[in-house]
């Protein structure tokens, strides 16, 4: 059985992550991070050091971290709270942690130098603008994005074609490369990613079955405490069948 969960980097839904992966009892925990940004997240002693000290980090990765530090802040959160979630718990089913996705740095470099000079202003000004109008963005941006999300993807590639070719089309592969090796070897996993990259993943994985949870899911009380009955009733018949 292989659960994907979409999350979002700055939204407060570690707790939700955690019951899932509790409940669950996955033989392998799969999350969206490179080996440098999981050790940032869970050494104590590399995540007091300040990205905004690192020397060589380019410049348009230190203002997504910190955009994503202030939004994150905002929800009473940490950037990549749901993930830190998503390790601990797993290390506490005693399942496997893999990470499974690009160097974010390396990423973010590539990004930039393969960027159109007007696309780069696009972006900057986009940054900007998101910075000014805050909490209030995150959350209409989700939105829209759970509305219709094909469009949304479309429309950004419109405006922004090498971010998106760069952060969303080119990681999914590289993702669901690094998912299918996992999946000769588990029988049992959760795989924790944005949501932006859940259904890109689950198309380029079409022959493996995949329970999906969504962002949209975890953000709105209802479906939560339908998705939690779900997952214990689960819990239960699997104990019961033992």
């Amino acid at each position: 059985m292989i659960t994907m969960i979409g999350t979002g980097h700055v939204f407060r839904i570690a707790d939700s992550v955690s019951f899932i992966i509790k409940n669950s009892w996955p033989e392998a925990v799969l999350v969206e991070l490179d080996e440098k940004r999981y050790k940032a997240l869970t050494d104590p002693k590399i995540a007091d050091t300040s990205i905004t000290s690192s020397k060589g980090v380019s410049k348009i990765y230190l203002k997504s971290a910190k955009y994503q530090d202030k939004m994150s802040e905002k929800n009473d959160t940490q950037t990549g709270g749901e993930l830190l979630a998503a390790i601990n718990t797993g290390k506490l089913v005693e399942a496997d942690i893999i990470c499974i996705d690009k160097d974010a740095e390396k990423v973010m470099k590539e990004l930039w130098e393969e960027m159109s000079f007007m696309e780069r202003r696009k972006y900057s000004f986009s940054i900007f603008t998101d910075n000014i109008l805050g909490k209030k963005k995150i959350d209409k941006t989700q939105k829209e994005f759970s509305a219709d999300e094909n469009y949304y993807i479309e429309e950004m590639r419109k405006k922004y074609p090498t971010l998106v070719k760069k952060l969303i089309d080119e990681r999914n592969e590289y993702m669901a490369k690094r998912i299918r090796e996992a999946s000769e070897k588990y029988k049992s996993m959760i795989i924790v990613v944005g949501d932006a990259h859940v259904e890109g993943l689950c198309k380029i994985l079409n022959d493996i079955p995949v329970k999906k949870v969504r962002l949209a899911e975890l953000l709105d009380k209802e479906s939560l405490d339908k998705l939690k009955s779900q997952v214990w009733n689960n819990r239960t018949y699997t104990e019961e069948s033992k």
